[in-house]
Parts: C-alpha cells; structure tokens; sequence
C-alpha cells in the first residue's frame, strides 16, 4: 500500500489540486485542523501519535481510489521541515477528528 500512496503523493505534486473530504458532517482539507486517532490494531507508530494534534497538508487519493490524508503534527518543532520536504504522516478519514 505504501508504493500506491508514494505514487498519488507525486501525482499530487506535479500539479492536481488538493482534494476535500467530509469528516463527520465537516469538509476537511489541507489547513485543517485534526486529532490523529488510529484504529485498534493500526501500526506501533501510528499508536504513538494517538490523540495528538495535526494540520491536514492534502488529500490524496491512491491506485486503488482510498483516500489517504497526509498531516504534519502540530507539537513537531520539525513540522515545517517535514512540510517543506513533503514528508507526511498519512491517516485514513474514519481515523481522524475534525477540530474546531
């Protein structure tokens, strides 16, 4: 899965725009505001950003048509960095919270 999100990653560089996607009710894109809550068995690392903070950096979609949400964590003193580089951490909608 993670070549097929690599992949819609570039193609979203090259020039498509970033994508919505409702979240509870709410259409979250890049700049939005959310609370990473991974789902009971996702990865160790996922399990360890549980409950933090992150702003939603775009909405890709990838060679098999789900939806991935690329974040940077908010608390990261490194986040601009990571942003700047294209380096995210990426969720699945049903695994986010929309903050206000």
């Amino acid at each position: 899965m993670w070549a097929s999100i690599v992949a819609a990653g570039r193609s979203s560089r090259l020039g498509s725009k970033t994508d919505t996607v409702w979240i509870a009710g709410t259409q979250v894109g890049r700049g939005a505001k959310v609370r990473l809550r991974p789902r009971p068995g996702a990865d160790a690392h996922d399990m360890f950003l549980a409950g933090r903070a992150a702003t939603v950096e775009a909405v890709l979609h990838d060679v098999d048509d789900e939806v991935h949400v690329a974040v940077v964590l908010d608390d990261d003193p490194g986040a601009d960095l990571f942003a700047w580089q294209g380096r995210f951490n990426y969720f699945r909608p049903d695994e986010l919270e929309v903050l206000s």
